[in-house]
């Protein structure tokens, strides 16, 4: 197996670099891409980005030629394990400088520069070197080998497709949306009534008009979160009053928590406020007041 994956290296390596080059260099879209990349930031300049993608590109196309042709040289293998290693070092410096834009590498992709586009560049860099020192042809390991050259190739394939963010569209999404079909969406309420994620309850609470009424005297984001009797605590800190005689406070919401966005009706939700110095608790109607249907105060 082994000296099967080296001899189909070359044919593995010259996809990929053949579909990457073809992208930039015939795409329209390398053009609208450009200004999105770490490379733009870089150079200063969508213009001179979009020249340096396309040139990119041709190099690629001509190494995926190289691989194809005449495998057994060195060179191609040594062109594409450079041009590997200059990918990791473009993409280190971009993520560095430009973490929120994309890498280009496909003059398709918009997304940020992540763990997948190191690990394709990886893939260039050790293929390349692989190529050059086992110096073979890959036709006679597909004639004489084709079961397994075919699995190993739709093996590669796949992996491939896995590390390239604007493929994403054409299996990753598809395969979420299953998922959400077969299993549910993760906010939504359980019908065997077991609790829902803290975020689902957070969501709820956060579009509900208890929330919009207590949303002057909350500061922070969420602190902590507990369940007592079939109830989500969720616990935030608040001040209330004027500047003069702002008073700091604990504001302890509380809903079901087995509600979630699926669960018919406005939900109660409870809410109480202790004074953060001295404990006690703050009567509610000391603070805006809002309909009892929707925010009730805490027994106790």
């Amino acid at each position: 197996m082994l000296s099967l994956t080296t001899s189909l290296a070359p044919l593995v390596l010259a996809g990929l670099l053949g579909w990457t080059g073809a992208v930039k260099v015939f795409s329209r879209g390398t053009a609208q891409q450009a200004p999105k990349t770490a490379l733009a930031r870089m150079l200063r300049s969508s213009d001179r980005a979009t020249t340096v993608l396309r040139a990119t590109g041709a190099g690629e196309l001509l190494i995926a030629a190289g691989l194809l042709v005449v495998p057994a040289n060195p060179m191609p293998g040594a062109a594409a394990a450079v041009l590997g290693a200059g990918f990791l070092g473009y993409l280190g410096y971009g993520r560095a400088v430009a973490p929120e834009s994309s890498c280009g590498c496909s003059a398709s992709e918009d997304t940020p520069i992540t763990w997948r586009a190191f690990a394709r560049a990886a893939l260039v860099l050790i293929g390349g070197a692989t190529v050059a020192v086992a110096q073979g042809t890959w036709w006679p390991a597909i004639s004489e080998r084709p079961a397994g050259a075919l699995v190993l190739l739709a093996g590669a394939a796949a992996v491939l497709v896995a590390l390239s963010a604007d493929l994403d569209r054409w299996w990753l999404l598809p395969l979420r949306r299953t998922r959400l079909r077969v299993f549910g969406h993760p906010l939504l309420g359980t019908a065997d009534g077991n609790p829902v994620p803290v975020a689902a309850s957070v969501e709820l609470l956060e579009n509900s008009l208890a929330w919009q009424a207590a949303a002057p005297v909350v500061r922070s984001a969420l602190l902590d979160h507990w369940e007592d009797d079939g109830w989500r605590i969720l616990q935030y800190s608040g001040v209330y009053g004027d500047r003069e005689n702002a008073r700091p406070v604990a504001v302890v919401f509380a809903l079901d928590a087995t509600a979630g966005r699926d669960t018919g009706g406005a939900p109660v939700v409870r809410v109480s406020y202790v004074d953060a110095d001295s404990g006690e608790a703050v009567a509610v109607d000391e603070l805006n007041a809002v309909p009892s249907r929707t925010i009730l105060p805490m027994a106790g």
